[in-house]
């Protein structure tokens, strides 16, 4: 069965913080207040978790399911991030996620 990318990010958030890791739930989009649009979360792209790794390293996941396909501004988001030398990646579980991290420290 293929795990919802909720779950996948809830067991993500509570492994990085079990590393050293402090994490938020970043959401993003839009809803219609009236006349206007109101728009949360970051930016267009954002990863769906970010925080700051134990040495105060920016990092950024982005989670998605076994099936689950990552958007161009989701890409764009991920290369920024590691253009600046922060720390972020497409996650599918919670293991792939402390794997990457792992990874990504020992550089």
């Amino acid at each position: 069965m293929n795990k919802p990318e909720s779950l996948i990010q809830k067991e993500i958030m509570l492994a990085l913080s079990q590393a050293g890791c402090m994490v938020w739930r970043n959401n993003t989009g839009s809803y219609k207040d009236g006349d206007r649009f109101i728009r949360y979360g970051l930016c267009k792209g954002s990863s769906d978790i970010v925080g700051l790794t134990n040495g105060g390293v920016f990092i950024a996941v982005e989670v998605k399911s076994a099936t689950g396909r990552v958007s161009n501004d989701q890409i764009n988001f991920i290369d920024n991030v590691r253009r600046k030398n922060g720390i972020s990646f497409v996650a599918r579980s919670a293991d792939e996620a402390i794997k990457l991290l792992q990874e990504a420290l020992n550089k």
